[in-house]
């Protein structure tokens, strides 16, 4: 397994399992607990989950696949925006943490951008830190304006932006990309396969077929291929799990990306960051 280098050097696997809508439907419970089981086997140790999904029922499912491999796993929560204040967010970590069965996050983010000033959201992420309940924090679906003022605020220590990113979803690459890159700051990619919608173009499923592969991998291995990119695609069965692990293997050569990026082309100009 491929891995990417966080600032503070530690190193994570670039393929890592998303959370979200899991946990909500009491009946795919032990089905979606198998299937995060099987990505931690498969390498797949970078999960990522957040206090928004099903009301803490995804924290709720993650705590119970991770038990007893907690130290194995490189786990990741996000904060709602209203609840990242001074005063909010140590209430609400301290809430995602029971609910995860653990003592602290590797990484915690900020969902969006709400209200509270990022100056303040940056003061209480790195009292977190200081308390030992988080190891370090970021933001998710931040565009290059907000980045800027986020550095300005004091947020140097921001370890990734996690943002919407797929082939379908190619205006970060015009400037925020870049920019993040420049500043040794990774990008984690969510819902590389756009919730599946991908699935069902017809040019990417001749090519994936040309391959031998599915259209999931091959849009998956798009994603995979960027210097300094994660990704956590959501599984929801130990199946699914492994061919999403196949597709970190597999090598697109310059004709690929070639037919790849002729048939999703980039915009032509900048946009407003997009999400989901």
């Amino acid at each position: 397994m491929r891995r990417i280098s966080l600032p503070d050097g530690t190193l994570v696997p670039a393929l890592g399992q998303g959370t979200w809508m899991m946990g909500e439907n009491p009946s795919r419970r032990e089905q979606e607990i198998a299937a995060l089981r099987a990505g931690i086997e498969l390498g797949l140790t970078l999960i990522d989950t957040a206090e928004m999904y099903g009301n803490g029922e995804s924290e709720r499912l993650v705590g119970e696949a991770i038990q007893g491999r907690r130290d194995d796993i490189f786990l990741v929560s996000k904060a709602y925006p209203q609840n990242a204040s001074r005063d909010r967010l140590p209430r609400a970590c301290e809430a995602s943490l029971g609910r995860l069965g653990t003592d602290r996050l590797d990484l915690y983010l900020l969902h969006w951008r709400g209200g509270v000033p990022l100056r303040e959201t940056v003061e209480a992420m790195e009292r977190l830190v200081e308390a030992g309940k988080i190891l370090r924090w970021g933001v998710s679906n931040l565009d290059t304006e907000d980045m800027e003022e986020l550095l300005e605020a004091g947020g140097g220590a921001c370890a990734t932006d996690q943002i919407l990113y797929n082939l379908t979803r190619r205006g970060p690459e015009l400037d925020l990309m870049p920019w993040l890159a420049e500043r040794g700051i990774p990008v984690m990619a969510y819902s590389p396969v756009e919730q599946g919608r991908l699935l069902a173009h017809r040019e990417l499923a001749a090519l994936a077929s040309r391959k031998g592969v599915t259209p999931a991998q091959l849009a998956l291995a798009w994603v995979l291929r960027r210097p300094g990119v994660m990704a956590i695609p959501k599984a929801g069965s130990a199946t699914h799990v492994e061919e999403n692990r196949r597709a970190a293997d597999l090598t697109l050569d310059d004709e690929d990306v070639a037919m790849l990026e002729r048939a999703f082309p980039r915009p032509d100009r900048r946009r407003a960051l997009e999400m989901l």
